[in-house]
């Protein structure tokens, strides 16, 4: 019997493990049945027989024996003087089997047989990979670094499929190292060159959401449902949370006992602050809860515009906008509203009152600057916080501190 093993003539069949046998049977028989059109014109009267567990191949060809002379399809038919050499004990009428060398084709045949079932093969895997992870867009996975890049990081999941994590996908923290295994949320499956392209995300707010949901049981089971969440990688996120259980706290759900639960997240987003707040249809109780850590005095709306003017005391000012704008910033995209932030005029003692400017000859440029960060650009804004306030939400030391406190004091003093 004439066969051909396909695991050692055909490489890519070894390899094609994730695809299923039927289609791979289907492949190997469409492949050949253009070998038999090619070389009898037809393969009507030819069966391909693939045996997946071996990777054995046969080709049958049936044929009718006829009376000699009779043969009117030489595809179909066969004279009996022909079929009685192969059988001496056959008869006309009946139906002759024949086993095709696959030799007999050719070696150029073969060859070309084989690049076109190498390329099918690298089709059906193409494709297998990319229903595989289109399916799994939003999912979290491990994988492992096997290339650090300036512009992107490859890795490799447990199929030793290649997957990119582009620089903009990255948190500013990330520091990657050959062999780690991290967790990366599957973003979108590109084409390149008619090639699958994987492409993973740690800066995406369903990377977030996936994580909670991983923490947080309440979320897995549908209990706290997470409404919205708006990010600036590495700096601070906020995500909106609601429970439609009166005996779930959400936020508290959430957080977990002492932070428990949050503080995994944290570490994962490279210490990002996450603030986590209760959702409401109140568009002023949603503001006033996105613009948490600080504490609003009041707001005036403009539902139609989509404007709020949030007034607040001096000390709260720049905990509303926070370290470069972020906070202010995260709550606009978290509300849907233009927050702009005022501080609050608290009486006729601070009707009165000097610009840090006016103070440039007596105090450093770089010191009125770190003021004005946290929120602090005039004198009385200053000393109305204490020393001790100054010190730990400015990065200045403390006798610099005090040294501004006594200038500005005297000169209200002089006033």
């Amino acid at each position: 019997m004439a066969s051909i093993n396909l695991i050692e003539a055909f490489q890519e069949f070894k390899d094609a493990e994730n695809i299923d046998r039927p289609t791979m049977m289907k492949v190997v028989e469409d492949v050949f049945k253009t070998l038999l059109r090619k070389k009898f014109g037809s393969d009507e009267n030819f069966d391909v027989i693939v045996n997946a567990e071996k990777g054995d191949l046969e080709i049958i060809r049936r044929r009718m024996i006829v009376e000699d002379g009779e043969v009117q399809d030489p595809l179909a038919e066969i004279e009996y003087r022909e079929a009685v050499k192969i059988e001496p004990d056959f008869e006309v009428g009946e139906e002759l089997y024949e086993e095709v060398n696959i030799y007999d084709f050719g070696r150029r045949a073969i060859l070309a047989a084989k690049q076109t079932l190498a390329s099918r093969i690298g089709d059906l895997k193409k494709n297998v990979l990319v229903k595989k992870y289109s399916d799994r867009i939003g999912d979290i996975i491990s994988a492992e670094i096997y290339q650090v890049w300036k512009k992107e990081v490859l890795m490799l999941d447990e199929e030793g499929n290649e997957l990119i994590l582009p620089k903009s996908e990255q948190i500013p923290q990330d520091y990657f190292k050959k062999g780690e295994n991290i967790r990366a949320v599957v973003k979108k499956v590109d084409l390149k060159n008619n090639s699958p392209v994987i492409i993973l995300s740690r800066t995406s707010p369903e990377f977030l959401a996936k994580l909670l949901e991983i923490e947080v049981p309440e979320i897995f089971d549908g209990l706290i449902t997470i409404r919205k969440i708006v990010r600036e990688p590495g700096e601070r996120a906020k995500v909106a949370v609601e429970s439609f259980d009166d005996r779930i706290d959400p936020v508290g759900a959430c957080v977990g006992m002492k932070g428990s639960r949050i503080h995994g997240i944290v570490r994962e987003l490279k210490n990002e602050n996450i603030d986590v707040i209760n959702f409401t249809s109140n568009i002023q109780l949603l503001i006033q809860r996105s613009l948490t850590p600080s504490k609003i005095s009041y707001m005036n709306l403009d539902n139609d515009k989509k404007h709020a003017e949030v007034y607040l005391k001096a000390d709260q000012v720049s905990l509303a906008i926070g370290r470069r704008g972020v906070n202010i910033k995260l709550a606009c995209e978290l509300t849907g509203y233009d927050i702009d932030v005022y501080r609050e005029n608290e009486g006729q003692e601070e009707e009165f009152d000097i610009d840090l400017e006016e103070f440039s000859d007596e105090i450093e440029p770089w010191v009125i600057d770190e003021f004005r960060r946290i929120g602090c650009d005039t004198a009385r804004s200053i000393l109305n916080l204490t020393a001790e306030e100054l010190e730990r939400r400015t990065d200045l030391e403390k006798e610099t501190i005090a040294d501004v406190r006594r200038v500005l004091q005297e000169e209200f003093e002089r006033e």
